[in-house]
């Protein structure tokens, strides 16, 4: 199975946060968004596995 990717949309549902948190601040805190397609239309992902990483990073280790 190849790499799964998530939408802005599911990604800000998944940290609960909003559309616009995950365009503007995600790329600052090192969640890497991936390209497909050009121009307007261009379709921004995530990657699952780099979300989850990135979650497990935030929370404070017990």
């Amino acid at each position: 199975m190849g790499v799964q990717f998530m939408d802005v949309k599911q990604v800000a549902e998944y940290l609960n946060m909003s559309v616009q948190w995950v365009y503007r601040e995600a790329p600052k805190v090192g969640l890497k968004p991936y390209r497909f397609g050009n121009g307007r239309n261009a379709k921004i992902q995530f990657k699952i596995a780099d979300v989850q990483a990135w979650v497990r990073q935030q929370s404070p280790s017990s």
